[in-house]
C-alpha cells in the first residue's frame, strides 16, 4: 500500500469518495487517526493495510459481505449531490437467528434495531449522526421482498419494519423517502459481532452516575466507572427500561454515549503497537458486517478510511431525528415534519444541524443527559 499521508494517496482517495481534490491539511497524530461512525469497522482494516500485510488483505476480503443497494432500488432515488459530502446509513441487525439466539425467540424474521444517518462533512473532518428511533411511525414505501414478491406501501409503519419487510435495501429506500437524501453507503453490524468487536477490543470504559438495573437485559451497574465486556455493552446499547423515561429515545441517547466512549477507547489502547490485536480486530469486524457493493472490500474501506481519519470524537455532533409522541399510543413517536425538515435541509446543504431543530422533541426531553460518559 501506498504511504497513506502522501499528498497524492490523499488526492487519489478523495477523487474516489468524492472529496475535494489538493487540499493540505496539518498531519495528525497516529493515536488521532480515528473514525467517525464506523471507526471501530474500518480503523484496523487500514492499520493492517498500512502494514504490508498483503494475506491478511484476502483473508480479510473474503468475510465481508455486499448488497448491491444500487441495483436493488434503480434510478428512482435522490439526486446524488457532488459536493464531497458522503452520507451513511448506519444500522444495528436484531436478527434472533444463530449467535444472536440468545436475545429471544427467532421469529423467522429481523428487524433494525439500532439506525443512524451519518453525514460527513466535504472537508471530511467533521461528522453529524441523526439516531432514527425504531418506533417512529412513517410512511413506507413499497419495497421488493427479500423472499420473492412486493410488500405494498404503508402511510404509517413502524420504521423498523422497513428492515423486516425488504431487508437494507428497503431500509435504505425509507431513508431516502423521509429525507430525500440519497445514501452513498450502507453499514450494518450484528449482535454477537458487536459483543466479539468489544472483547477484542479489550473491553469500553465508560463511568455511570446512577445505578443501572435491567432485567430484560441483564445489565447490573453501580454509580462508577467500568470496563465493559461485549456481553454488558451489548446490554448498555439495548436497555431501555432501567433509565430515563423506559423508551426508545431514552435508548439511543445511551447509544450515542457509547459510541463517543468507544470512540475514545480506539483512540486511547494504542492499536498501531499490537499488530495482534490489529489482525483480530480487523478479523472480528469484517466478520460482522454487511455492506452496500461499493464497500465490500478491504481496499473500499481502507479507501473510506483515508478520507475520514481526521474525525474525532469531539468533531461529532449527535442529535435524534424530532419526533414527538403518538397521542394514540404512547409506546411509539410521531415525526415532526417541521423540525425534522430543518435536519434534513441542513444535511443537504452539508451545514451544521440548528439547535432550534431539535428543541423541544421529545428526544430532547429524556433525562437521562448525563447518566452515562
Amino acid at each position: 500500500m501506498a504511504d497513506e499521508d502522501s499528498n497524492g494517496g490523499r488526492e487519489a482517495d478523495a477523487r474516489r469518495f468524492g472529496g475535494p481534490r489538493g487540499r493540505r491539511r496539518r498531519p495528525r497524530s497516529r493515536r488521532q487517526r480515528v473514525l467517525a461512525a464506523t471507526a471501530w469497522a474500518t480503523a484496523g482494516l487500514l492499520l493492517v493495510g498500512g502494514a504490508g500485510l498483503g494475506f491478511v488483505y484476502y483473508q480479510l476480503n473474503g468475510n465481508i459481505s455486499g448488497i448491491d443497494i444500487n441495483a436493488a432500488l434503480g434510478t428512482d432515488r435522490p439526486e446524488n449531490v457532488e459536493n464531497g459530502s458522503m452520507d451513511i446509513l448506519v444500522m444495528g441487525s436484531d436478527s434472533r437467528a444463530g449467535d444472536n439466539a440468545g436475545y429471544g425467540g427467532d421469529e423467522g424474521s429481523a428487524r433494525s434495531d439500532t439506525a443512524m444517518i451519518v453525514h460527513v462533512n466535504k472537508q471530511h473532518d467533521k461528522a453529524s449522526v441523526v439516531s432514527i428511533p425504531r418506533d417512529t411511525l412513517l410512511p413506507r414505501p413499497s419495497c421488493e421482498r427479500e423472499d420473492g414478491g412486493t410488500a405494498p406501501p404503508r402511510q404509517a409503519a413502524m420504521f423498523n419494519e422497513a428492515y423486516q419487510v425488504g431487508g437494507p435495501a428497503c431500509s435504505v429506500k425509507t431513508v431516502e423517502s423521509m429525507t430525500n437524501i440519497r445514501m452513498d453507503h450502507y453499514v450494518e453490524v450484528d449482535f454477537s459481532g458487536f459483543k466479539s468487536l468489544i472483547n477484542t477490543l479489550g473491553g469500553v470504559d465508560v463511568t455511570v452516575r446512577q445505578s443501572i438495573q435491567d432485567s430484560d437485559s441483564h445489565l447490573r451497574l453501580s454509580p462508577g466507572t467500568h470496563t465493559l465486556n461485549g456481553e454488558q455493552a451489548l446490554g448498555l446499547v439495548r436497555t431501555r427500561h432501567a433509565v430515563g423515561d423506559g423508551s426508545d429515545l431514552s435508548r439511543i441517547q445511551l447509544q450515542q454515549a457509547f459510541m463517543r466512549a468507544l470512540l475514545d477507547q480506539v483512540n486511547s489502547i494504542g492499536l498501531f503497537d499490537n499488530p495482534k490485536r490489529l489482525y483480530d480486530l480487523a478479523n472480528t469486524a469484517t466478520s460482522s458486517l454487511t455492506t452496500d457493493s461499493e464497500l465490500d472490500s478491504v481496499g473500499d474501506l481502507t479507501g473510506l478510511a483515508k478520507v475520514m481519519k481526521g474525525i474525532e470524537s469531539q468533531d461529532i455532533s449527535m442529535a435524534t431525528m424530532p419526533v414527538q409522541y403518538d397521542p394514540a399510543d404512547p409506546n411509539r413517536v410521531l415525526p415532526l415534519d417541521k423540525k425534522s425538515a430543518q435536519v434534513w435541509k441542513a444535511l443537504r446543504a452539508d451545514k451544521p444541524i440548528p439547535k432550534s431543530a431539535t428543541e423541544g422533541t421529545a428526544g430532547s426531553q429524556t433525562d437521562i443527559d448525563g447518566v452515562v460518559r
